[in-house]
């Protein structure tokens, strides 16, 4: 070969070698510097579900990062690992992505235990004719929870009914309560599924607009397969929708379990915000969420009274109160204070916020400093009237014009509740 046409190569080469090597460096002082902010931030635990990634099979392909849209991972001195915790679903795309399996899910961590139920191959507890699938019972991926949901009314749909009027009561209509509502009516099981919220989705509801959902095809009683793959979550709610609407799935919206109580003769009554109900086997389809954490204040019952924030544009004109200190709060803030016409005050109990996203809590900084809303520190509320609400601040009472308040308070999950059926759980840390 000609002296300079080898030359050429041998410096094309290393022009490639150096921008691979300098790409792969900014990478890596990227993740370190997100792990950096999640420690100094406080947000160094991850929520539920997550990855921990085995250093001696991971070969540093990268391909988990790239298949994380939240960001979580991040590949260090050659190694993936999760640079920002608090950032990750549990959706389980990255153990998905792993070429050499080095990935695996689990619930907790070293220095925090997450309580997990303990359940039978058929997702039955240790209390017969309770059964759990989905997140609570530690799945969170949606085509295994959906099977979960499935398999378990397989099981369950051989128990004696009894002197019960029904075979079975699903509570929740995630992922996992409408597969087993599929199957219920397949097998044409007397039941009720309900539902706390005014949609069906579970945890994907809440995730944020335009999220991509990563799941795989799931086998659904009387659909059959349904194939999708990498599917943002207005498209999944949609499909979902559609499948109700052609089966004829009942759901009972804005119907909250409050009570199960064991029976006698082996069965359970349900007792929820809307109805008594007596049935042989009971599926709790519920998520980590648990039920919204409430104000416990006088006109909390209101209608303009929510837990969630969905479409701000529905706040124009409209004066809105905020409530709560984390970053699912500050968040709904900012979001309706980007709307024309709207009113936002948010009101947090403590004196400062801890342990939220520094984007976040300068961003609320900014827009009370120039008034594009209003910061209330050191406010509780007190009461709710339907055109306004009264804070319980150090100075004294404030009373605010008011058409809505969003209560960002974080869930109560129902661990008491069913410790005292009977339901056995087992603290997790760091383990699948």
């Amino acid at each position: 070969m000609d002296p300079l046409a080898l030359s050429l190569y041998v410096l094309v080469g290393l022009a490639v070698l150096v921008v691979h090597r300098w790409r792969l460096h900014r990478r890596e002082r990227q993740a370190l510097a997100a792990r950096h902010d999640a420690e100094q931030q406080g947000l160094n635990e991850p929520p539920s579900l997550h990855p921990v990634v085995q250093p001696s099979r991971c070969i540093g392909s990268g391909g988990c990062v790239h298949a994380c849209p939240e960001g979580a991972l991040g590949i260090v001195a050659g190694k993936a690992m999760l640079v920002n915790p608090a950032s990750c679903i549990g959706h389980g795309a990255c153990q998905a992505a792993c070429p050499v399996d080095a990935i695996q899910l689990v619930f907790g961590t070293d220095r925090r235990g997450v309580d997990i139920p303990e359940l039978t191959p058929q997702f039955e507890s240790n209390v017969p004719g309770l059964f759990i699938a989905g997140e609570l019972g530690g799945m969170g991926l949606v085509r295994k929870a959906a099977e979960q949901g499935r398999q378990a009314v397989e099981h369950l749909r051989r128990r004696p009914r009894g002197n019960a009027e029904l075979d079975l009561v699903i509570v929740g209509a995630g992922p996992a309560g409408l597969s087993a509502g599929l199957a219920a009516m397949e097998h044409k099981l007397a039941f009720r599924l309900v539902e706390q919220e005014d949609s069906l989705g579970g945890a994907v509801f809440h995730y944020p607009r335009q999220k991509i959902t990563m799941t795989s095809p799931v086998k659904l009683a009387l659909v059959g397969k349904v194939k999708v793959g990498e599917i943002r979550k207005e498209a999944l709610l949609e499909l979902w929708n559609g499948i109700v609407e052609r089966t004829g799935l009942r759901i009972g919206f804005r119907e909250r379990m409050e009570a199960i109580e064991r029976t006698a003769e082996g069965g359970f009554i349900v007792r929820t915000s809307q109805a008594r109900y007596h049935a042989a086997s009971v599926l709790l389809a519920i998520g980590r969420r648990g039920t919204p954490r409430k104000l416990e204040v006088p006109g909390e019952e209101s209608a303009k009274v929510t837990y969630r924030l969905v479409d701000p544009a529905q706040y124009r004109g409209q004066a809105v109160l905020v409530v709560g200190g984390g970053d699912s709060a500050l968040e709904a803030a900012l979001a309706l204070a980007e709307e024309p016409q709207v009113q936002v005050a948010l009101s947090y109990r403590g004196e400062a916020f801890s342990r939220v996203k520094e984007k976040n809590r300068r961003a609320l900084e900014e827009g009370a400093a120039v008034g594009r809303l209003r910061l209330l520190l050191g406010s509780e509320v007190q009461h709710i009237t339907p055109g306004s609400v009264t804070l319980r601040c150090a100075a004294g009472p404030i009373e605010l014009r008011n058409d809505a308040v969003i209560v960002c308070a974080g869930g109560v999950l129902p661990t008491t509740l069913l410790q005292q059926v009977g339901v056995r759980f087992a603290t997790k840390y760091g383990t699948a």
